[in-house]
């Protein structure tokens, strides 16, 4: 990810990933392996170990703030219209 942000002429020294989970990214801070996370997935532990090493961080942000929603899940209509106007997609009805 970091080349190709390199490639665009972005130069980041960590990688901002925004999460909603604050349980996520307390797994993602503690190098502490818990009997409980045991089934977690190896991705997410590649993810941890990039944390660990200073490649990214993991930034919280609130449930109603996260735009990657419209793409992932079903929404109610009013916060697809949030969403979709924070992502500036424009409504069809306003084009005519």
């Amino acid at each position: 990810m970091k080349q190709q942000l390199k490639d665009f002429g972005l130069k980041l020294e960590k990688i901002p990933i925004k999460c909603d989970n604050t349980s996520a990214i307390n797994l993602s801070k503690n190098p502490v392996l818990h009997s409980r996370t045991k089934h977690i997935e190896i991705r997410h532990h590649f993810l941890r170990d990039h944390v660990q090493k200073g490649d990214c961080v993991l930034e919280f942000v609130e449930t109603s703030k996260q735009l990657a929603d419209i793409f992932t899940k079903p929404l109610p209509r009013e916060t697809f219209y949030v969403l979709r106007r924070e992502l500036g997609i424009i409504d069809e009805q306003y084009l005519a």
